[in-house]
């Protein structure tokens, strides 16, 4: 029996607690469809906060495909307890969800009051249920490339074009901007989408193997040799990609640009030419321009392979990507790693913003998988969770000034009659300011910043009267 309202609150605190700690997702509304309750565990399960779900009509918040209606919305409906009823949806930021729920609509006097969902998840094992399903299968669209910036855009609908027609790609890029994501979204959009997608690195292998590798062999073409398809014979039909072009001896490339132009092969030791029906999508990571005056790259294969070039920008060019970018990958090692980071501190927004990205996409996603690696409880990724030679390398680019900043600094003080002691105090001042500002004049951090103590920066700042 409640006795008083102390009694009442801390009654209705230890069922709130009972409700976080249990390991399933529950989930009610009131019968109107408004979310009443709405525990910890299901908030992790949807990946949702709860100020985005509570006292929300929850049709309002989740979407549901068109063969399936809300276990919640139809035990208001029909008034009927469900069990083990297998439910797909998706959440407000259109992530798919799979749950298997038990729904009890909750009566009072025979009068329908709401409904109460106790939900389990079983979304990892539908996507690996659904990824054995596809294994060997080529799993970029798109859609799956990330970014909305002008520069991605552009490049993006150009590969779609490509997807209408079989001539032969190359695709230009820095190492990292996701090259091989742009070759299968073509060969996933295209008519042989339901053919062979075969990768292979032209580096990896010494010359002598990759040409067997690529054409096949006859039986005693040498000693040990066997009849053996190649990669060509193997993505008969389909596609094959070629990694790092370029990265082939000039002798090879010779072969290869007669098996684009004669689309027939010859294995090694053979004397048959068999006819293959494969669109060639080539990749490197340096201008063609530049590797053909260096000889990396033969200018007829160029041309042969150029049909379709697409060239795909380096992060540092499309910066608006990165907010989106960053919360991919932290939604991906939350998943691997079962945990719930939210995002980036402010000053690692700012860093990223102004980090020149030389390693593109994939130092970021190598960058956020650190971070979290050596975190603990925290939400966000601060600052001191990034790798070591990230933090070096911005602290050096910030101790740097570059020559473009000083060009800058002496328009706007034109007047260099005055003594160098007097200019180099000016430039001090300018720079401090500069550094404090970056760091919302955080003293500690700006000290860090310029490899000073705090008291050094603290003398120095009373010395130039900022």
């Amino acid at each position: 029996m409640i006795k008083s309202q102390t009694d009442l609150y801390y009654l209705t605190r230890m069922y709130e607690r009972i409700l976080d700690e249990v390991d399933v997702g529950i989930h009610a509304v009131d019968e109107t469809g408004k979310t009443i309750i709405y525990n910890k565990k299901m908030m992790q399960m949807e990946s949702m906060d709860i100020h985005d779900v509570i006292d929300k009509n929850l049709l309002d918040v989740f979407m549901f495909k068109d063969d399936q209606s809300s276990t919640l919305v139809k035990a208001l409906q029909e008034g009927k307890i469900t069990t083990n009823v297998k439910q797909t949806y998706f959440n407000n930021k259109g992530h798919e969800i799979t749950t298997i729920n038990n729904t009890i609509p909750i009566y009072t006097d025979e009068k329908l009051e709401g409904a109460v969902e106790i939900a389990n998840d079983v979304t990892k094992l539908e996507r690996l249920i659904k990824g054995n399903m596809n294994k060997g299968a080529t799993k970029y669209t798109f859609d799956k490339i990330i970014g909305v910036s002008p520069a991605i855009k552009e490049v993006i609908e150009a590969a779609k074009r490509a997807t209408r027609t079989s001539s032969y790609v190359l695709i230009v890029g820095d190492t990292g901007t996701g090259k091989e994501l742009f070759a299968q979204s073509i060969h996933n959009g295209s008519a042989r989408l339901s053919a062979p997608f075969i990768s292979q690195n032209c580096a990896a292998l010494p010359d002598n193997l990759i040409e067997s590798l690529l054409f096949g062999t006859k039986r005693g073409a040498f000693t040990g040799a066997v009849d053996t398809p190649g990669l060509f014979e193997q993505a008969n039909g389909g596609t094959l990609l070629l990694d790092e072009i370029n990265s082939l001896n000039l002798n090879l490339q010779a072969k290869l640009l007669r098996v684009l132009q004669e689309k027939t092969i010859r294995r090694i030791g053979d004397t048959k030419d068999t006819p293959v029906d494969v669109r060639v999508i080539a990749n490197m990571n340096e201008d063609p321009i530049d590797a053909i005056a260096h000889q990396r790259l033969r200018k007829d294969l160029y041309y042969r392979l150029g049909v379709v070039t697409i060239f795909v920008p380096p992060l540092k060019d499309r910066k608006e990507d990165i907010p989106l970018l960053v919360e991919n990958f932290i939604e991906k090692y939350n998943e691997r790693f079962q945990m719930n980071v939210k995002g980036l501190s402010e000053e690692v927004k700012s860093s990223f913003l102004e980090y020149d990205w030389h390693g593109n996409v994939r130092e970021l996603e190598h960058i956020i998988e650190a971070a979290m690696n050596i975190m603990m409880d925290e939400e966000y990724i601060m600052y001191s969770h990034l790798p070591y030679q990230y933090r070096s390398k911005m602290q050096l680019k910030e101790r740097l000034m570059p020559l473009s900043t000083v060009d800058t600094f002496m328009k706007g003080n034109s007047d260099i009659t005055v003594p160098l002691k007097n200019q180099m105090e000016l430039f001090e001042k300018t720079y401090i300011e500069h550094v404090l500002s970056k760091h919302d004049f955080n003293i500690s951090r700006a000290a860090r910043s310029l490899g000073l103590s705090r008291q050094s920066l603290q003398y120095r700042m009373k010395k130039l009267g900022i």
